[in-house]
């Protein structure tokens, strides 16, 4: 939740305040800069493998995930003593984006060369029980859903629904956006 500050000069700055819990489970939103472009879903190779060699290096597990073209969602798990998400997603924004780059994609500037790929922030809640935590594991898997993309959650190809679906995990989409996604509706 944002608040107002006043800096040395007296110029306004805005501070987030994040709920940083060493070892906590968190949902995430992460969005493009431009909400009509198709980065992430275009190039989601280049996106698991930056995430894939973020965590070699600051372990984290992903629980759920669903990748959209200008967004994806995600629920992590942080090891015991760490609660350094943003560190981790700035590192996977600058590797995505760099490599993005690498790949020839043409990407729009901001001032001092700053490549406008992301939003400046994500949204972050953290998870506080099982209740919670399939609550937003449903949203994730039900999102493509949601938004149109798809008319049941088990066709979208870039969701850990599928892994958990493979896993024989019971309850992989909660029965009421089950059926709506059989149905090709939303839940009440």
């Amino acid at each position: 939740m944002p608040f107002a500050t006043r800096s040395a000069d007296a110029s306004i700055m805005v501070n987030y305040r994040r709920n940083r819990m060493p070892g906590g489970t968190y949902f995430f939103t992460v969005t493009l800069a431009n909400r009509s472009s198709s980065l992430l879903t275009d190039h989601v190779d280049l996106l698991g493998r930056a995430m894939r060699e973020v965590r070699t290096r600051h372990p984290f597990e992903t629980v759920a995930i669903v990748v959209l073209p200008d967004h994806l969602h995600a629920i992590w798990r942080l090891p015991k003593a760490d609660a350094a998400y943003s560190m981790r997603w700035r590192m996977i924004k600058a590797l995505f984006t760099r490599q993005l780059v690498d790949a020839g994609v043409w990407i729009p500037q901001r001032t001092k060369g700053e490549r406008r790929v992301w939003a400046r922030r994500f949204w972050e809640h953290t998870i506080r029980d099982e209740s919670d935590m399939r609550h937003h594991v449903d949203y994730i898997h039900f999102n493509p859903v949601k938004h149109g993309w798809v008319e049941r959650a088990i066709d979208w190809p870039y969701s850990s629904l599928h892994r958990r679906v493979g896993e024989g995990i019971a309850g992989a989409v909660a029965p009421a956006m089950r059926d709506a996604a059989h149905q090709g509706s939303t839940p009440r």
